[in-house]
C-alpha cells in the first residue's frame, strides 16, 4: 500500500482523472461498466455450471484464470485516480471479459452436439480469448498504479499460463469428435452392432435421459435462429439428425422439425391439454392405452417404456431412480379410468401397437430363457443348436431380453460355446454375444480373456458370417477402454487387418469399424502399422466400387499421428491418391484427405510441396471456400502452413 500511496500522492495532473467509467464510449459516458461490473463478470463466469463434455477441461481452466484477476480488481478499486493508460487497459480488459463470458455461456448452455462437431472452431475461439486477455494485462501500468508486488506476480502467473494454453484438444476430445465422423459415416448400416457408438456417444454428451435431450433440443433451436444458421446449415442439419437418432434409441418419439409445418404436433399437444395428467405417458406426453409400472411405482406406456429399457438404461425416466429390476406390472386400474374417461368425452384412443407384449409374457419369455440356457449344457447336439438359435433371435428381436439372458446366466454358457468344434455352433454363438453385448453391463461380463480369444479364433478361422459378427463383437466390445488393449494384446488386430483385406463387403466394414476404434489406443497403433493395416487402407482408397473412402481415410488419420504411421503412408503415390480425392471426391472425402494431408504436411514439409507439385493448391481453395465446415478449417490451416514452408511462396 505505501507504494500506491507514493506513485498516487500529489498527481493530479491532465494524465490522471477521477473514477471513471470503464466503458467503450467517451469520457462522459455514464452508463459504462464500473471497475465493480468487471469483478461482477467474474463472478457471474463462476458461477456457470454444466460446462459441455468436449470443452469442460477448457472452460473450467479458464474460469479459474479468470478469478486470478480478482485480486488486481479489488486493488483497482481502491484507487480515486485513474491515468489514461490504465481506462484504456480497464476498457481493454473489459471487452476481453465480455468475450470469455460470452463463450463460457455457450459451452454452458449451447448444444452439446454441435460444440463437439464444431470442437476445432471453439479451440479458435478460446484462443482468441486468450490473446485479448494477454494483450490487455501486457499493457496494464502495473508501477503507475501502484499494484503489490504479490498480487502483480499472481497476474504474471497467469499470463504465462495464457501463453502455454495448450492449442489442441485432449485425447478425449479427439475421440469423441472421431466416434461423430463415424457415426456420420454409417447411415445405412442398421445393425445392432452399429448402435453401439450411438449408445456411446449419447453417454458421454449426456445425451441418454429425457431431461438432457429436452434441453439439448431447445439448445438446438436456438442455435438454429441464429443469423449465422445458413453458413452452418449442414452442420445445424448433422446436429439435428443425430439428435434425432439419440431420441429414437431414448424411446421419445417427439417430432423434431427446424422448418416446416408443425400443425400436427400442436395438434397434438391441444388435445394433451384436455386430458387429465395422471393420463398421460411421462416420456410421450401422450395418452395410455397400456399404462404399466415401473419398480418405482411411476406409469408409463408399455412400448415407450419397453424402449427405454431396451436402449440400456437402468433408471426411472421421471424419477432418475435406479431401477431394482425391469419387470413391468399392468396398471389396470388407470387402464380402466382412462377408458371411462374416453368414452364419456368420445375420445378414440390410438391404436395399440400390435407388437406390444401382452399381459404376463415377461414371465413367460423368462421361463424359455431359462429353459434354452439350461439346453446350452446338453449333450444332443439338436438341442444345443436350437437352443443357440433361439438365444440369438431373442437377443437381437427385444432388447429386454438381453437383461434376462444375462440374469439367467446365459453368458458364461455362450462363453463356453466359442470354443465349441462345429462352425454353425460358433457362428451362432459369437452372433448371440454380439446383440449381447448391445448392453453396457453385458460388456463387462462377457469381456475377458478366455471370451476375446475365443473371439478371435472364430474371426480367424470361421465361416464368413461368423467373421463378419466377431468383428462387430471385437468393436462392441471394445467400446470400453480396457478391451482396447486386451484385444490388442491377444493378437486381435492382424486377422481383423486380414478381413479387412480379403472378406466380404460388409466384413471389411465391419473390420474397419473395429480397427478405427482400437486404434484410438496409441499402443494399437503400432501394433496395426504392424500387423499391414496400411497397404489395405490404401486399396480401398484406389478402389472406389467399395465405397469405404471415408473409413480408410478416417483410420489413415489416426495411424498418421503415429511416427511410424507417418513414415509409411507418407509416400509420393499416396500423396497424389489424397490430391486425387480433394480435387473430386464427395465433400466428406475432401475433408477427411484434407485433414490426413495437414497431419502429414504439418510434420514433413516435403509432403506438403509434393502435394502442390501435384496441383494440391487451387483444390485447396475450393475447398476453403465452400467445404464442409471442418473441411475449411483443414484447408485454411494447410493453405498457412504452405505460405510459411520454405521454397513456398
Amino acid at each position: 500500500m505505501a507504494e500506491r500511496e507514493m506513485v498516487m500522492e500529489g498527481i493530479r495532473g491532465d494524465h490522471y482523472h477521477g473514477k471513471k467509467n470503464v466503458g467503450g464510449g467517451g469520457e462522459d459516458e455514464s452508463d459504462g461498466s464500473s471497475v465493480e461490473e468487471l469483478m461482477g463478470v467474474i463472478e457471474t463466469v463462476g458461477s456457470y455450471s454444466g460446462f459441455r463434455r468436449a470443452h469442460r477441461k477448457e472452460c473450467l481452466s479458464l474460469v479459474r484464470r479468470l478469478k486470478l484477476l480478482l485480486p488486481l480488481l479489488e486493488e483497482i478499486r481502491e484507487l480515486e485516480y485513474y491515468s489514461n493508460q490504465a481506462l484504456s487497459s480497464l476498457s481493454s480488459l473489459k471487452k476481453a471479459l465480455a468475450s470469455a463470458k460470452k463463450l463460457l455461456k455457450n459451452c454452458s448452455c449451447g448444444s452439446k452436439i454441435y460444440l463437439t462437431l464444431e470442437s476445432e472452431a471453439m479451440m479458435g475461439r478460446f484462443h482468441a480469448v486468450y490473446d485479448q486477455l494477454s494483450q490487455a494485462l501486457d499493457d496494464f501500468p502495473y508501477v503507475e498504479l501502484g499494484i503489490s508486488i504479490e498480487v502483480k506476480e499472481q497476474v504474471q502467473l497467469m499470463r504465462m499460463q495464457l501463453k502455454r494454453a495448450k492449442k489442441r484438444a485432449d485425447t478425449q476430445d479427439i475421440e469423441l469428435a472421431m466416434d461423430l465422423m463415424v457415426v456420420f459415416s454409417k447411415k445405412n448400416d442398421d445393425r445392432n452392432a452399429d448402435k453401439a457408438i450411438l449408445e456411446r456417444l449419447a453417454n458421454k454428451l449426456e445425451l441418454h435421459t429425457i431431461a438432457g435431450l429436452k434441453e439439448e433440443t431447445i439448445a438446438v433451436r436456438k442455435l438454429a435462429k441464429r443469423r449465422s444458421a445458413r453458413q452452418n446449415a449442414e452442420s445445424i442439419q448433422q446436429v439435428t439428425d443425430l439428435l434425432g437418432r439419440f431420441k429414437e434409441n431414448a424411446g421419445i418419439y417427439e417430432d423434431f422439425l427446424l422448418d416446416g409445418p408443425v400443425s400436427t404436433r400442436n395438434l397434438r399437444q391441444c388435445q394433451s391439454l384436455l386430458i387429465p395428467n395422471e393420463f398421460l405417458c411421462p416420456i410421450t406426453l401422450e395418452i395410455m392405452t397400456d399404462p404399466v409400472i415401473v419398480a418405482t411405482g411411476q406409469t408409463y406406456e408399455r412400448a415407450c417404456i419397453q424402449k427405454w429399457l431396451g436402449s440400456n438404461h437402468h433408471t426411472c425416466p421421471k424419477t432418475g431412480q435406479t431401477l431394482d429390476h425391469v419387470s413391468l406390472a399392468p396398471n389396470f386400474a388407470l387402464k380402466n379410468l382412462i377408458q371411462q374417461w374416453c368414452e364419456k368425452n368420445h375420445f378414440e384412443l390410438p391404436k395399440k401397437d400390435s407388437n406390444a407384449f401382452s399381459d404376463g409374457s415377461t414371465a413367460e419369455i423368462l421361463e424359455e430363457i431359462s429353459s434354452l440356457v439350461y439346453d446350452l449344457s446338453s449333450c444332443q447336439l439338436d438341442v444345443l443348436k436350437e437352443a443357440i438359435f433361439k438365444i440369438r433371435m431373442l437377443s437381437k428381436e427385444n432388447p429386454e431380453n438381453r437383461v434376462l439372458i444375462a440374469k439367467g446366466g446365459g453368458i458364461p454358457q455362450l462363453i463356453k460355446l466359442l470354443s465349441y468344434p462345429d462352425s454353425k455352433i460358433q457362428e451362432h454363438t459369437v452372433t448371440a454375444l454380439l446383440n449381447l453385448s448391445i448392453d453396457e453391463a453385458n460388456k463387462k461380463l462377457i469381456a475377458g480373456k478366455e471370451s476375446i480369444r475365443a473371439i478371435i479364433e472364430i474371426l480367424q478361422h470361421g465361416t464368413d458370417e461368423a467373421r463378419e459378427n466377431s468383428a462387430a463383437a471385437l468393436f462392441s466390445l471394445s467400446m470400453l477402454n480396457e478391451n482396447k488393449v486386451l484385444v490388442g494384446t491377444l493378437n486381435g488386430i492382424p486377422p481383423l487387418v486380414d478381413l479387412l483385406q480379403n472378406g466380404t463387403t460388409r466384413g471389411r466394414k465391419d473390420a474397419a469399424t473395429a480397427l478405427f476404434n482400437l486404434s484410438l489406443n496409441q499402443a494399437n497403433k503400432s501394433r496395426a502399422i504392424d500387423a499391414g493395416l496400411i497397404p489395405p487402407l490404401i486399396h480401398l482408397l484406389e478402389d472406389k466400387n467399395l465405397g469405404m473412402t471415408d473409413e480408410a481415410l478416417s483410420i489413415l488419420l489416426l495411424l498418421a499421428s503415429h511416427p511410424e504411421g507417418r513414415n509409411e503412408i507418407g509416400r509420393l503415390s499416396f500423396i497424389e491418391t489424397l490430391v486425387g480425392i480433394i480435387k473430386s471426391g464427395t465433400p466428406k472425402n475432401k475433408e477427411c484427405a484434407t485433414s490426413v494431408l495437414l497431419e502429414l504436411g504439418l510434420n514433413n514439409s516435403s509432403l506438403t510441396l509434393a502435394a502442390l507439385q501435384y496441383g494440391v493448391y487451387e483444390h485447396l481453395v475450393e475447398v476453403a471456400r465452400c467445404g464442409t465446415n471442418r473441411a475449411q478449417r483443414k484447408a485454411n490451416s494447410l493453405l498457412e502452413h504452405m505460405s510459411k514452408c520454405e521454397h513456398i511462396p
